[in-house]
């Protein structure tokens, strides 16, 4: 056995259950890994599994990864709006919305779709990615859900004079800052993070899943001695996400239908391979904010990690127990759209 296998099992052996899938009342199958809820303390508010594994954070680093472009001032350089400051957090459904927003940034900092390195695929959105495959036409970068991560990559590198042509190289000015900046937020040592190429070519960062909540406790609730012009980035990325959230997401997207329903008490967003990171804003309950860093193991990310994140944000009473009641128990349904089971996760451990 390599030393690979031995970590994948020792990983396994860690983690918890997180999820149970049932049909006509019979055990079908289950969904393991590791969750933590923080408000700053010593002490978790829940730790299941192991917070401390580590893993790639995907694309819930997008607000870290456009925080450095805010702080060059770009946003205000090219006339970046609200909808498109979302869009550089988004994980697009590639819909018409989408699209339309990518290209005004482009357009905005003189490039073209052709200058975008993230690569082409197509739309997340069924019905969109559907009517292509029937009338032939094909995806452009501009439908990648990284499309506005990427645009705004290439509007901080421009403001700064930083090489657009290699935007996405580590040694490139603009990544130096990004990976700085992820640091902070996450609140660990530069060098404990290990780098990585993500699914749209840009680099990504591994981390515990701990430091993930963490950096999320941080852009809702910026410490005090946090420089102010990093607070006021972090203000205007959550009141982004929090004002388009059809945008961080698309239709029937978790994140998207998980910030409306919090109604601007809550941002969150998914990573792939069953990541999803949220920050839940001070309120009198939680004086503090909270971060939330929860981490599907072996990856699932439509069932397992939908009905736990809402269950646990109805459990925080962040969500009211009737919200989203069609994705948390999660129903499973015949062809014929007759319920014969369901995708439930356990309980959560009390909180004092």
């Amino acid at each position: 056995m390599d030393k690979r296998t031995l970590n994948q099992n020792s990983q396994s052996d860690s983690s918890e259950l997180l999820a149970s899938v049932t049909r006509s009342g019979i055990y079908e199958s289950s969904h393991r890994g590791h969750l933590i809820v923080t408000d700053g303390s010593d002490e978790p508010l829940i730790r299941m599994g192991k917070p401390g594994t580590v893993t790639f954070i995907r694309s819930a680093a997008k607000p870290f990864q456009l925080i450095p472009c805010l702080l060059t001032g770009a946003a205000e350089h090219f006339g970046f709006t609200e909808k498109e400051i979302a869009l550089a957090c988004a994980s697009h459904s590639g819909e018409d919305l989408h699209t339309s927003i990518a290209g005004q940034m482009l357009d905005k900092i003189g490039l073209q779709e052709a200058d975008l390195g993230c690569g082409t695929h197509l739309p997340f959105f069924e019905k969109k990615s559907r009517e292509m495959i029937h009338t032939g036409e094909r995806p452009t970068q501009l439908h990648n859900n990284c499309s506005g991560k990427h645009a705004a990559m290439l509007a901080f590198a421009k403001k700064i004079g930083a090489d657009t042509k290699t935007y996405l190289e580590n040694s490139n000015p603009i990544q130096r800052q990004i990976l700085e900046c992820m640091a902070e937020f996450a609140e660990i040592d530069i060098g404990a993070i290990g780098i990585g190429v993500d699914g749209c070519s840009a680099p990504n960062f591994s981390m515990p899943v701990s430091a993930m909540a963490n950096s999320f406790l941080r852009l809702v609730a910026p410490p005090v001695h946090l420089e102010p012009a990093k607070r006021e980035a972090c203000g205007r990325i959550v009141d982004a996400m929090i004002k388009y959230p059809e945008v961080i997401g698309g239709t029937d997207r978790l994140d998207t239908l998980v910030m409306q329903a919090a109604e601007g008490r809550a941002v969150c967003k998914v990573g792939a391979e069953g990541v999803w990171l949220c920050g839940v804003l001070p309120s009198e309950r939680w004086p503090r904010g909270l971060g939330i860093g929860l981490k599907i193991e072996d990856g699932e990310e439509k069932r397992a990690r939908t009905v736990v994140a809402v269950a646990l944000l109805k459990h925080l009473g962040v969500l009211n127990n009737d919200a989203l009641p069609e994705l948390s128990p999660m129903k499973i349904h015949t062809r014929k759209r007759v319920v014969v089971g369901e995708v439930a996760c356990g309980n959560f451990p009390n909180i004092a």
